[in-house]
């Protein structure tokens, strides 16, 4: 393999500091070529500092320390003018236990990439912190009254707190879901089981079911149109789609959600619509990350509804979409692949 054709930077030095090697992305991230690195010694190079300003090559001392060491941790180091890199080290040995350093094989990456990864963390925290503390608040205050005051209440009163402890409950229950839905998204370990799958028949199921919870049925519109052909899916998932979107389009916009399914040349394309304010062009590019919660106002929800319908969709194959509708309002547009699996 070309070292030209790593993701990561790549630097490699000799035991006394002279460059020897640096790739095409270590030349992007430091700002400085190959021309101009190749046999020179990298503190004038490549003079990486650490947070406190220390010369890190010096701090590195390959020519120092134990003979067993075999590598420098990952850490932040930033050059003159540029922004922060992580970058790590590995000793090269000859002999390989014990031996002298020959070269240090140094390697960089974005330290942005991590920044970016620490913030959604950290927002993932304070959101479940947030979501959980209100419901578990009520949860807990409900469960410890009726407790300590059983006989005190009449038969309504206690009707009215188990059903609030009870639609709290469920409230924490989707969101520890959400969040593993969220999770399995990240590693790659969201699985899909296939299956044929009506995809109006499961819209029709979604809109009935807010209807039977008191939603007025005029607000929901189902349009089919055109021979579908079949399509293997995973119905658990295509469920959870269709259900976030409808309750996007329930919890954001107005007038009618419209749940659109046609046909189209690769496979079967839904579009779910409402008649709202729609999405401001410049919060597009936001609308599926996590926690969006539509044109920057926090209308309930975790913010996670979209992120997981998004993955979900990418899971089958398939990609979604999101722009003005029709009529006004914002659509939501997804297509799903056709055929069936290959179970070889």
């Amino acid at each position: 393999m070309c070292v030209d054709e790593l993701p990561d930077g790549l630097v490699a030095a000799d035991h006394e500091g002279r460059i020897l090697v640096v790739n095409r992305a270590a030349e992007r991230l430091t700002g400085v070529g190959r021309q101009t690195a190749v046999g020179r010694h990298i503190t004038d190079v490549l003079p990486f500092r650490d947070l406190e300003g220390r010369d890190w090559w010096k701090w590195l001392d390959p020519r120092g320390g134990l003979r067993t060491r075999s590598r420098a941790p990952e850490r932040p180091l930033s050059l003159p003018g540029r922004q922060e890199l992580l970058v790590a080290a590995r000793f090269v040995r000859t002999p390989e236990r014990g031996g002298p350093v020959v070269r240090v094989v140094i390697t960089i990456r974005d330290a942005s990439a991590r920044a970016r990864v620490e913030r959604s963390r950290a927002d993932l925290v304070s959101t479940v912190a947030h979501e959980l503390r209100s419901p578990l608040t009520s949860v807990k205050g409900f469960t410890a009254t009726l407790l300590a005051k059983w006989e005190r209440f009449t038969d309504a009163q206690k009707l009215v707190m188990l059903e609030t402890v009870n639609a709290d409950a469920d409230r924490v229950t989707r969101l520890i879901t959400e969040l593993l839905d969220v999770s399995r998204i990240e590693s790659g370990r969201l699985q899909v089981r296939r299956q044929v799958v009506d995809v109006p028949a499961r819209a029709r199921r979604i809109i009935a079911g807010r209807v039977a919870a008191g939603e007025p049925e005029d607000r929901f519109r189902l349009e089919v149109g055109g021979e579908l052909p079949e399509t293997w899916l995973d119905q658990d998932k295509i469920d959870q789609i269709l259900a976030n979107l409808v309750e996007n389009g329930v919890r954001h916009g107005r007038g009618t959600v419209s749940v659109v399914v046609e046909p189209v040349e690769w496979g079967v394309a839904v579009s779910v619509r409402d008649q709202g304010e729609g999405v401001a062009p410049e919060l597009v590019g936001r609308v599926f990350r996590q926690f969006w919660r539509g044109n920057g106002r926090r209308r309930g929800g975790t913010g996670l509804g979209l992120f997981i319908v998004k993955g979900l969709v990418e899971a089958h194959g398939g990609t979604i979409s999101v722009q003005r509708a029709p009529g006004g309002g914002a659509e939501f547009r997804f297509i799903l692949p056709t055929g069936a699996p290959d179970f070889a």
